[in-house]
């Protein structure tokens, strides 16, 4: 299986823009730029399109592990927080911090935490990022 992605950029890093689009057709010349990556520029930038995509792929392999459990949840929803920093080496992921919330019918807190550890490891963005990866995981039990 692959998935393709494209990106455009003209001009200089501070003043230039750029745009990035997906196969699928979900992004579509999605502007990105200097503003919407270090400001707070309208657009969407790297950083976002990973937490969204860690999200996505870690939600999905909790849901996984929850059912070779023979547990099936009402929701989950997950939040990815990508945090870049100035190094020596220059801008750098230094974490993902993962907030995951689940109302699990039948889930105690051990087969939770089993299962959020499982996708937190075994999700395939988890294995494919060089970068600490965090988590809090929330169970509702109401």
């Amino acid at each position: 299986m692959k998935r393709n992605a494209s990106a455009k950029w003209q001009g200089d890093l501070k003043t230039g823009k750029g745009t990035v689009s997906t196969d699928s057709g979900v992004l579509t010349e999605t502007q990105y730029s200097f503003s919407t990556r270090f400001e707070n520029g309208k657009g969407t930038n790297p950083e976002e399109l990973i937490a969204a995509a860690h999200a996505g792929c870690f939600t999905m392999a909790l849901s996984g592990q929850l059912g070779a459990a023979e547990l099936v949840a009402e929701q989950l929803a997950t939040t990815a927080t990508v945090t870049m920093e100035k190094v020596d080496a220059g801008w750098t992921v230094t974490q993902i911090h993962l907030d995951v919330t689940g109302k699990v019918p039948k889930a105690d807190q051990a087969a939770w935490e089993k299962a959020t550890q499982a996708a937190k490891t075994g999700c395939p963005i988890s294995r494919l990022l060089n970068t600490t990866i965090t988590m809090d995981a929330k169970l509702d039990t109401k």
